[in-house]
């Protein structure tokens, strides 16, 4: 039986992943939203259009114009995604010229099946560009962008970083982003965030996406959480070297989405680097047994598929009805009052007698697909000249809320990072069933976090003696969740709780030291008339409340609090 759209409170928090928008709002959609932005129509984009950007696709695959001689590229021109991506950044408040290396990190398929790939001395020669904001009321402000170069063959990831000048930084945060997304996605959150002072703010491409090299993908393991463990290996042991090549000790560490649950990964498997943790609508929190027991293929039903048929102009333009607006002041950002009521099971789900609203299905050849681990891009990729037709069907959707240049752009700057080469996509079947439930869900380990035991090094290996390792004391989570999240809120709230409860257990048989650098701290916060992506849905919301975390970790780090 499915929970009704009363309002309720126990109703609310008893659901799981499904869109507020979606299933509780009584009215019709309008003719504006299901045609979207661009168009009528599900695909908006028209098939003329389409085939001139498919066409133009294979026109410049060789040669790299100069950035500024496609600083206004027409309607729906294609451009590599270097100039793709610089569009989209020029966006920034008082960066009128981004700085774009050119270097794509991956060889790049023609017409005819060859490849054109750029050897190491370009690489070296061609993957750094920085430049210098003047007239800036918060500046004056560097930014560079870089492609660096990790261990192996054709492995580097692009970065994109800003930093105040003439200001010594004690702090880094370092933005991941979702899946088959890019570092671009950030650009309403780039000027606002380096406002900090003391900070150096990053943002990366993962392994395997965005403009990061694109090496194969593949899994050697035969075992199922071998499967996983690898698949998850697969980026956090890039980050890691990362880390390494920019010799940072300890930083923070957001992610969105998909780059929320490797952010949580990567602090159980190299503790002892982050001086916070912030989650903005993580993927994979709450279990769901077919996702965790059941064999390939698992069943179709999901709320991802809101990811791609929900309209952002009602996301972003309104309050959730059945929300009452109790639920949304005066209460700390309790949530409905969802602490009071989170789950009764230590999984991040409702009690089996708790009726649960039904999942929105998943098309069954999509479910194929995704058990055959067929990308989503693939489809793109193979679709020619409607390729283009078929990405705009989300982006028209997915920037509604925009205005029409910047969804335009975006528009250009997410199907240049589809049609490129598979590699870091092939990982999410591993990770997650059909529909965002992941295989090994993080309400499993998530208490784990900042309870690792660690070298004063840093090496975690078991060679060392356990007399000369030092167990982590807890660090600050936050996990950020849209007012109109299709996401689990009732498993970030889950998480609170395990976190809060395996703090207490530390804190019985902790020594008189480790009371005393006991850090760690669980919450979760909403964002107002924001969406899974709530750092580009509710930006201004989001940077105020990130701004707020980064003057507190300062401060926590230089002992003023």
């Amino acid at each position: 039986m499915a929970a009704t759209a009363s309002g309720s409170d126990d109703d609310f928090k008893s659901k799981g992943q499904q869109s507020p928008l979606a299933s509780q709002r009584a009215r019709q959609p309008t003719e504006a939203n299901r045609k979207g932005r661009f168009g009528g129509g599900y695909f908006p984009l028209g098939y003329k259009d389409g085939f001139n950007q498919w066409v133009s696709r294979y026109l410049m695959l060789v040669y790299i114009p100069a950035l500024g001689q496609i600083a206004n590229p027409s309607k729906w021109a294609n451009v590599p995604a270097a100039v793709a991506e610089h569009n989209v950044l020029s966006y920034v408040p008082y960066l009128r010229k981004p700085p774009t290396h050119t270097q794509t990190g991956a060889s790049i398929s023609t017409p005819n099946g060859s490849t054109v790939t750029v050897d190491d001395h370009d690489l070296h020669r061609t993957t750094s560009a920085t430049s210098q904001t003047k007239d800036d009321p918060y500046g004056p402000r560097q930014w560079n962008s870089t492609m660096v170069q990790l261990k192996g063959k054709n492995r580097a990831l692009n970065e994109f970083s800003v930093e105040r000048v003439g200001e010594e930084h004690d702090q880094n945060l370092v933005m991941l982003h979702g899946y088959g997304a890019g570092l671009g996605f950030f650009y309403k959150n780039f000027e606002g965030l380096s406002r900090a002072q003391g900070w150096k703010v990053y943002a990366l491409d993962l392994l395997g996406m965005g403009r990061s090299s694109r090496p194969p993908f593949r899994i050697n393991a035969k075992d199922r959480e071998g499967k996983i463990t690898e698949a998850e290996n697969w980026f956090i042991d890039a980050l890691e070297e990362w880390r390494l090549s920019r010799k940072i000790d300890r930083f923070t560490l957001l992610g969105h989405s998909l780059g929320g649950y490797m952010a949580v990964a990567y602090a159980l498997k190299y503790p002892g680097h982050l001086n916070k943790l912030i989650l903005a609508s993580p993927v994979g929190i709450p279990e769901d047994p077919y996702a965790v027991n059941a064999e390939m293929p698992e069943p179709g039903n999901s709320a991802l598929a809101n990811e791609f048929s929900q309209d952002q102009d009602q996301t972003v333009d309104e309050s959730n009805p059945s929300i009452p607006e109790s639920a949304k002041t005066g209460d700390n950002n309790n949530f409905l009052d969802a602490r009071s009521k989170a789950p009764s099971t230590s999984s991040g789900t409702s009690d089996k007698n708790t009726p649960a609203a039904p999942r929105k299905p998943l098309p069954k050849w999509l479910t194929y697909l995704w058990d055959a681990n067929i990308s989503p891009f693939s489809l793109v990729r193979w679709a020619g000249p409607l390729g283009p037709r078929f990405v705009s069907g989300w982006t028209s959707r997915r920037f509604s809320h925009l205005p029409p240049e910047e969804a335009q752009s975006l528009h250009i700057y997410s199907y240049s990072l589809f049609k490129q080469r598979g590699s870091g996509e092939y990982a999410l079947a591993y990770i997650l069933a059909p529909g965002a439930f992941a295989r090994s869900p993080l309400i499993r380990r998530i208490q784990g976090v900042g309870r690792q035991l660690i070298t004063p090094s840093g090496a975690t290996t078991s060679t060392v003696e356990a007399a000369t390792k030092q167990r982590e004391t807890g660090i600050p989570i936050v996990l950020m969740y849209g007012e109109n999240d299709w996401m689990d809120i009732a498993g970030g709230y889950a998480a609170e709780q395990k976190l809060k409860e395996e703090k207490e257990r530390a804190l019985q048989s902790a020594t008189e030291e480790e009371r005393k650098r006991e850090a760690g701290e669980a919450k979760v916060l909403i964002i107002k008339k924001a969406g899974h992506h709530v750092y580009l849905d509710g930006w201004e919301e989001f940077n105020e409340v990130m701004l707020k975390e980064m003057k507190e970790t300062r401060e926590k780090a230089k002992g003023l609090r």
